[in-house]
């Protein structure tokens, strides 16, 4: 099943409620929440308050993205928040089979993003336990930037090493989506598409939602 999944790092945080009313009533699937430290990466965005917050607005999943030091230490205060996939970055977690695990023992989705320049290679002993593999199609820290096109085989490698393995893992894409390359992301193995610019940076966020379905088939 293919999904979009608007992220709010483009909304106006001014009146997020109702920004993102706005995209589940456009038909997004997922709400896409980047959380940044200043640290892992050069942007400070937001915690589990506003998490908590999006939670009792909005039915969609909360797919929460860390993008932050020492993740292990605050996925309890997510889960509590209300996130329903945690995605992490192996560079920020010391064993990521043990976060990974955590992640799973608290009943929500585990995912792992792989950065522009971390390979597929990182994920050998742990893609069998994963829900969701982000490949990011842009430098992590802030939105608006240009999707990498030398990303496209990263995507379709990893779609089929998953055939291959007869795995169940999901492919989710974070950077630069729109609706100029969002079918040829699909194409190549995407299920799920993350785009902030390419959605609250449109007009009419229902126009643009509906030519992206389009675009990916559903």
């Amino acid at each position: 099943m293919k999904r979009i999944a608007p992220s709010i790092l483009s909304a106006d945080l001014a009146r997020l409620a109702d920004e993102v009313q706005e995209v589940v009533e456009a038909g997004a699937d997922w709400i896409h929440v980047d959380v940044m430290d200043g640290h892992f990466v050069p942007n400070i965005t937001i915690g589990p308050v506003v998490v908590k917050a999006l939670k009792k607005v909005v039915s969609i999943p909360l797919d929460v993205h860390l993008m932050i030091e020492n993740a292990d230490f605050y996925l309890d205060a997510f889960v509590e928040a209300g996130a329903d996939i945690l995605t992490v970055q192996p560079e920020a977690c010391t064993h990521l089979h043990r976060t990974v695990t955590a992640i799973k023992d608290k009943g929500i989705k585990a995912g792992v993003a792989l950065n522009p320049a971390t390979p597929l290679n990182s994920l050998d002993y742990v893609l069998p336990d994963l829900d969701v593999v982000m490949i990011m199609t842009v430098n992590p820290g802030f939105g608006g930037q240009e999707f990498i096109p030398t990303m496209l085989p990263k995507i379709e490698q990893l779609k089929k090493i998953i055939t291959e393995r007869k795995l169940t893992v999901e492919i989710e894409v974070d950077g630069g989506i729109k609706v100029e390359n969002i079918g040829e992301v699909a194409r190549r193995g995407g299920d799920i598409f993350v785009a902030g610019s390419g959605i609250f940076g449109t007009p009419d966020r229902t126009e643009t939602i509906k030519k992206m379905r389009k675009e990916i088939g559903t």
